[in-house]
């Protein structure tokens, strides 16, 4: 795992100081000295931090092909390489080192840009210069695990791993998207492909770029595709989703480091664990929280005869480290598992180098609540059933009807079971809470705004144009579809990169793999999402090295207490007080806020969710755009446990 950023300035002095300020504020990615390196030429700079992870001794980057007229930089890990090597050698190309990343140099050289990204498997950000060409080139892996931004502003292109790195270019402007603000609110992340700051872009997934003469151009070379096999029993689609499953575990393992795993006591992390087998697995747990993650966790490890690692977490300990967090993050991001993910990369660094996780799973095999039946109440389910032998017209007919009667219990529910998901899906928001499914509703946000960051953006109409893309699948797929190129893309993908990365650890997470999504998209969804529950078929391949009652259980991620957190008076008065600050006035109605932060406080509502999202924005405000050289003062820098690392000489 490493940092790699880059830019095209033809008229830009100094390229060589330009891109080492830069690579500078992306040291943590890469923290071994000796694998640093940069490119310059008269037009374009490149930049590269190594985290080693394969070929300790050789991999250091820029690496060039036999002549020196092309280069690379990559980061991520290719997970299929030493067949591709094999191959590219029988086609009679040398290799200087055994990484990964010179498959992808000979590969440009013998396949081109896509002929190579329809052969690779793995996560990944890279570029390409062609010097014959003075082309660079670019792409980003299949479902955005790992990140890429870029800004292009007259001759200025800059693209690179992490956002903060832009800040320290000549040319660079920086300037809130206010566009961005009311979205985020509404989502606890932001959804738009601009990010929160303005004309800096997240590249697609699943795309490849070349930049040429001051043009960039991009295409598409993988998305999510849904062929239903309808012909396969039950017992031959569980067998075909362990066989995958395995097998990317098995190449997700690949490495020249100590590989460890992350659990908790749900079944995604636990299948993962299971079949790797690694000697530590790591686990967090609250103080105050409302659930006890760890000691369940713990049975499993101990059942495989696994070293069980685990970090308690006060209410103290995650404010104090909170902004750090969110100077990772690069864009605010309100999801409180970004709590608990930061203690547990802390503590996994402290014994590996890489860690497997769970992600993806819910997203490719129908894990969310939300996907069906959201209700316990048996008048939902009487009429969820009546729904099931309407025709669609008539069921449209109902949807539409119950939208305009006035708010009673139960009509979010009602009203989403029969209408369409395009005219009511909002994403995982959902899980948390199915009578409002965004943190804020469109009304909302625009009421604590000030005017300039009011407008008459809502969450579904972001999502339509995805939703015009699988338009003729069923709908439970489509909800998937949706989160896996929203939810998953701009929330849970950017905090597991950016969090990891923070403390020096290559996160790799092996449900996302192009292999696994085959298989995964092409199952009926009725032996994903049935009577029984989710993940169905996931969760009976997952009994082939479980306990039963690991493969049964709820998802519940790492619970975090932020309600019992905002209840205690010393940390209700520390956001209050940052509520309080005067510039929070210019882009919130300070009084709106301060009474809802105050009537969450006193019980009248249950306001968790939306005070821990204006919090999250306006501590990231603050980090960026008011105190930013202080912040790199603070945080810029390799964290205490990977310092303790290098320093002792163990740092790999």
């Amino acid at each position: 795992m490493c940092g790699i950023i880059a830019f095209s300035d033809p008229q830009l002095e100094h390229k060589e100081e330009t891109i080492n300020s830069m690579m500078q504020l992306i040291q943590h990615r890469g923290p071994n000295t000796d694998g640093r390196g940069h490119f310059t030429d008269d037009k374009v700079a490149m930049g590269f931090v190594r985290l080693s992870v394969i070929d300790l001794k050789s991999g250091a980057q820029p690496l060039y092909n036999e002549d020196g007229s092309i280069l690379v930089t990559f980061n991520g890990e290719i997970y299929n390489y030493q067949s591709l090597r094999a191959e590219l050698i029988a086609d009679g190309h040398s290799f200087k080192t055994k990484t990964d990343t010179e498959v992808l140099l000979h590969g440009y050289e013998e396949w081109g840009m896509e002929g190579t990204l329809n052969r690779i498997r793995g996560m990944f950000a890279y570029f390409i210069y062609d010097t014959n060409k003075q082309t660079m080139y670019g792409a980003r892996d299949f479902f955005g695990i790992k990140p890429l931004y870029y800004y292009l502003q007259g001759e200025t292109f800059i693209v690179g791993s992490e956002i903060k790195a832009f800040m320290r270019h000549p040319n660079f402007k920086l300037e809130l998207n206010q566009k961005a603000v009311k979205p985020y609110l509404m989502n606890q992340y932001n959804d738009l492909s601009e990010t929160l700051f303005k004309n800096v872009y997240r590249f697609p997934a699943g795309h490849w770029f070349e930049y040429h003469d001051n043009k960039l151009t991009t295409h598409e070379y993988w998305d999510a595709q849904y062929d239903i096999n309808n012909n396969r029993s039950e017992e031959e689609v569980i067998e075909d989703i362990d066989k995958t499953v395995t097998e990317s575990v098995g190449l997700h393992n690949i490495a020249d480091v100590k590989v460890g795993s992350f659990l908790s006591e749900g079944v995604d992390s636990s299948y993962v664990t299971s079949v790797l087998k690694p000697q530590e697995v790591f686990s967090v747990n609250f103080a105050n929280g409302p659930y006890d993650e760890a000691s369940v966790a713990k049975e499993l490890a101990d059942e495989n005869g696994l070293n069980f690692n685990v970090e308690t977490v006060d209410a103290k300990e995650a404010f104090n480290d909170f902004p750090e967090m969110q100077y990772h993050l690069d864009e605010p991001d309100a999801n409180p598992s970004v709590v608990p993910l930061w203690y547990l990369c802390r503590l996994a660094r402290r014994k590996v180098t890489v860690a497997l996780s769970g992600e993806g799973a819910d997203e490719l095999f129908a894990g969310y609540v939300n996907y069906g039946m959201h209700s316990n109440n048996d008048k939902i389910k009487a009429f969820a059933n009546k729904l099931h032998h309407m025709s669609d017209s008539k069921r449209q007919k109902v949807a539409k009807f119950i939208k305009k009667m006035p708010n009673f219990p139960g009509k979010t529910q009602m009203y989403t079971l029969a209408a369409k998901p395009k005219d009511f899906y909002q994403g995982e928001s959902w899980i948390y809470d199915p009578d409002q499914p965004s943190i804020f509703t469109d009304e909302q946000a625009n009421r604590v705004l000030q005017g300039n960051y009011q407008n008459d953006l809502t969450i579904s109409s972001i999502y339509q144009d995805d939703f015009e893309k699988v338009k003729d699948i069923d709908e439970v797929k489509q909800m998937q579809y949706i989160d896996l190129h929203h939810f998953m893309f701009s929330d849970i993908l950017q905090k597991a990169d950016k969090i990891s990365m923070a403390h020096s650890l290559e996160l790799r997470v092996p449900f996302l793999d192009r292999e696994v999504a085959k298989v995964a998209n092409n199952i009926p969804t009725e032996m994903l999402l049935n009577q029984h529950g989710s993940k169905q078929a996931f969760r009976k391949a997952a009994l082939r090295h479980l306990p039963e009652d690991f493969a049964k259980r709820p998802k519940l991620g790492f619970p975090v207490p932020v309600k019992a957190w905002l209840e205690e008076e010393e940390y209700c008065d520390q956001v209050r007080d940052l509520f309080e600050e005067s510039w929070v006035n210019e882009i919130f109605n300070q009084r709106q806020i301060l009474r809802l932060l105050q009537d969450n406080y006193d019980g009248k509502i249950n306001g968790r969710r939306q005070v821990w999202t204006i919090y999250t924005f306006l501590v990231w405000y603050k980090l960026f755009f008011i105190d930013f050289d202080k912040t790199v003062e603070k945080y810029g820098h390799v964290q205490p446990e990977v310092k303790a690392l290098m320093d002792s000489g163990k740092l790999v």
